[in-house]
């Protein structure tokens, strides 16, 4: 069990990557990261079409790994816990943040994932243990002293759910400026 949780938290770092290097995949997850507000809803906002793909995605999971079925229930709930908790507004003492960064991601750690500074949106992939992050040299943990502006530069205006909705399926503004 415990080298079956890993690969499937493994495989949803290098899917998360994906994401964001993938240009089709990039149309789906982005509405992800045009929250302007980064909270426990963040964790519930994806496009139909990035679940979709994800559908196909953890299929080959379960096809290349062979979880038994028991395995693959508790990590979807430790998934969907860890997502909810990273997402949150939650203000943890910084020693503590620290102290759980190590093992785990947390909000500070996810929250500079959803930076509109974009070296800091590439970085800190990972979804349940950091170990992934640190391992490919992804992790960032330091920021500067400015308060974190969530989002992306290029949409900075609130978009209601037809816009989201649609955001996939039009040309797309460059998320960051050149």
């Amino acid at each position: 069990w415990p080298a079956g949780l890993l690969l499937l938290d493994y495989t949803m770092y290098v899917w998360h990557r994906l994401n964001h290097r993938v240009p089709l995949l990039w149309r789906f997850h982005l509405v992800h990261h045009t929250d302007l507000d980064l909270d426990v809803s963040t964790a519930l906002r994806f496009h139909a079409g990035e679940l979709l793909l994800s559908c196909g995605w953890r299929a080959a999971q379960v096809a290349v790994i062979g979880p038994p079925v028991p395995l693959l229930l508790v990590f979807e709930v430790v998934f969907e816990t860890a997502t909810a908790f990273h997402h949150s507004n939650w203000r943890l003492p910084h020693a503590l943040d620290r102290a759980l960064a190590a093992v785990v991601v947390t909000p500070r750690m996810h929250g500079v994932h959803h930076s509109t500074r974009q070296a800091e949106t590439n970085s800190n992939w990972s979804v349940l243990l950091s170990c992934w992050d640190r391992l490919h040299r992804t992790l960032r943990l330091e920021r500067p002293a400015e308060p974190l502006v969530i989002g992306l530069p290029a949409y900075r205006d609130p978009l209601g759910a037809r816009d989201l909705l649609a955001l996939p399926f039009r040309r797309q503004r460059p998320a960051w400026p050149r």
